[in-house]
């Protein structure tokens, strides 16, 4: 209950976007990609909330349309007040690379020390297919092109979310950092260094912003379903240590989680 009325008092404080009507098209500030997200996330959540039946179902059923609402209306008051536009006036989109603006976004750092060498660890992570073997939020990463990279993962209430990323900085063995393209579903940029830690072999230091659909609406919204990034990174890192030091990835309960891979791969 304490996460829904969280939400609700984000919603007090974004507005609920717009109060009917068609907007002109000076006050539409929510980009295409973005508007589509909110429609489809929030009527998904809002299904999901009316399906439960109780309080903190009508709560998750109100922000569903509010972010429904957006998607219909393209305009968001929480902008409007922040003097931002993401329809590519101003904004996330005005390039092809896409980079998260330093006033906006969502941070996330975590790191671990894990007992192989570097060069094995930046091996194996520098194909990004390997990836969803740890990562339990993608479901596939696959290569178009020179340093490009498709990714898959999974969104709120069964919902998927694509996005085209590069790679733009890279050092062997220390350091792989990516961005993500133009119409990407959420805006992001990303690092992983790999730190000699000495005889506890190196420690893997990942950093990641993003921008989710609704701002941090969206990111409370994520929350409900677990998709929180701060604790995905930290599970994503335990897992990764698990499969380059065990060559697998165990659940909670003890048993094989079916992906298995060497670190030599």
């Amino acid at each position: 209950m304490a996460a829904s009325e969280e939400t609700l008092t984000n919603v007090g404080t974004a507005g609920l976007e717009a109060s009917g009507g068609t907007q002109s098209a000076a006050s539409v500030n929510v980009g295409q990609i973005e508007r589509w997200a909110s429609a489809v996330g929030g009527g998904a959540l809002a299904l999901y909330g009316i399906t439960r039946g109780s309080l903190g179902g009508v709560a998750l059923a109100l922000v569903g349309a509010a972010l429904v609402q957006r998607g219909y209306s393209g305009h968001c008051n929480l902008y409007e007040a922040l003097g931002y536009n993401s329809t590519g006036g101003a904004g996330l989109r005005n390039s092809e690379n896409v980079s998260v603006p330093a006033e906006r976004g969502i941070k996330v750092e975590h790191s671990v020390t894990i007992n192989r060498s570097p060069e094995e660890l930046y091996d194996f992570w520098s194909n990004f297919e390997n990836l969803p073997t740890f990562m339990n939020h993608l479901e596939a990463v696959h290569i178009t092109g020179d340093n490009r990279w498709h990714w898959v993962a999974k969104g709120p209430a069964g919902t998927r979310v694509e996005w085209d990323a590069e790679v733009y900085n890279q050092k062997p063995n220390e350091l792989i950092a990516w961005r993500t393209l133009e119409g990407a579903d959420v805006a992001s940029a990303g690092s992983v260094r790999f730190e000699p830690a000495g005889a506890r072999g190196t420690t893997v230091r990942v950093s990641l912003k993003y921008d989710p659909p609704g701002g941090a609406l969206g990111a409370a919204v994520a929350r409900l379903f677990g998709e929180n990034p701060e604790q995905q990174i930290s599970e994503d890192l335990r897992r990764f240590k698990q499969l380059m030091e065990t060559g697998e990835v165990t659940t909670t309960e003890g048993q094989p989680s079916g992906r298995t891979a060497s670190a030599g791969q």
